[in-house]
């Protein structure tokens, strides 16, 4: 699933993202840290995993999600 950075807090790596449909979602330091990423800013598209609704990974667009090529 796709969605844009609204905040990204580089001291806590977590932050929160806008669905397309408006929806806003918060992700903890746990799914920046699954990742292979080392910094997001505000605008930038990512993909992003979802559990029961919860953020558990984050990943730029252009970058694959596990288990997924």
């Amino acid at each position: 699933m796709q969605a844009t950075v609204r905040i990204f807090d580089a001291a806590t790596r977590s932050g929160s993202v806008f669905l397309d449909d408006g929806t806003e979602l918060r992700f903890g330091a746990e799914a920046f840290d699954a990742g292979p990423l080392r910094l997001l800013r505000p605008g930038q598209r990512v993909n992003i995993l979802l559990d029961e609704g919860r953020v558990t990974y984050v990943t730029l667009s252009t970058f694959p999600l596990p288990g997924r090529t």
